[in-house]
């Protein structure tokens, strides 16, 4: 099978950094955070799941599928050592894809999720379908939509270039591939994805957006309590993207966990 859409960044780091999107994302609204993890020394990829960039939107799209397309990127593209960082939708997935290449993922990091569709109450359940389901007031544009959904996921007072990059990118995902995607969500098995967190052995680092709504602190904190010696932090101020609200404050924590774990260098 053909491998997902990809971008290497930086080939000659000793360890590879892999990067997997949101719901509402793509590769490029990582750039910034991709600079930062080059000028460490890290090699960086960013890939695209099913139904993103230039990878085609499958039927009846599952988290099983898209942990495949994972896999079969990496045991294509690994490097020396590898890390997997997971952000929101990328942040379920990533149990999932560590248990399908044993032995070749080093260390997690997983931002801003809800770990699995059952970590949330009933009634965050039916929001979290509801904003991403409902559709467009007629004539209405559906990037203005999503941009609407977007925008409502970030603290008070998000600004700045990433911001307004992640905003920009996020808005344009293919209304398509973002109803496949939240039906993904749904249908994940809960034993499934509860199964996967606790069976992650490696060093696991997991951030949370102060005042996130979506992969929200407490939901998190269930999550990392799961994955033994899981390392937890949480950035103050921040809605769902951490590391573009508070780039600073984000990538202390994450610099602190990859120099610890598995440094590019040495």
């Amino acid at each position: 099978m053909t491998l997902p859409d990809y971008q290497v960044t930086h080939d000659a780091g000793r360890v590879t950094v892999y990067l997997l999107h949101g719901i509402y994302g793509a590769k490029e609204y990582w750039r910034p955070q991709t600079e930062r993890l080059i000028a460490k020394g890290y090699r960086v990829i960013a890939w695209e799941a099913p139904g993103y960039g230039l990878s085609p939107l499958p039927p009846n799209l599952s988290f099983d599928m898209i942990a495949e397309a994972g896999a079969r990127l990496i045991n294509a593209t690994a490097g020396e050592r590898n890390v997997v960082f997971g952000h929101s939708m990328g942040g379920q997935i990533t149990p999932r894809l560590l248990g399908k290449v044993p032995g070749k993922v080093h260390a997690a990091i997983i931002t801003a999720t809800i770990g699995y569709f059952g970590n949330r109450t009933r009634e965050e359940q039916e929001e979290f379908v509801r904003k991403r389901s409902a559709p467009p007031p007629p004539g209405t544009d559906p990037a203005v939509a999503q941009l609407a959904v977007i925008n409502s996921m970030f603290g008070a007072g998000a600004a700045g270039p990433e911001v307004d990059l992640v905003r920009r990118v996020a808005a344009a995902t293919p209304p398509a591939t973002v109803q496949a995607a939240v039906k993904a969500v749904q249908a994940y098995p809960e034993a499934d994805a509860v199964a996967a967190i606790k069976a992650i052995t490696v060093p696991t680092l997991l951030v949370a957006g102060e005042v996130d709504q979506t992969g929200h602190v407490a939901g998190m904190r269930r999550v990392a309590a799961m994955i033994t010696g899981a390392q937890f932090g949480v950035v103050s101020g921040s809605g769902h993207y951490p590391w573009a609200e508070k780039p600073g404050e984000f990538n202390d924590i994450l610099s602190g966990f990859l120099d610890r774990h598995i440094p590019a260098r040495g």
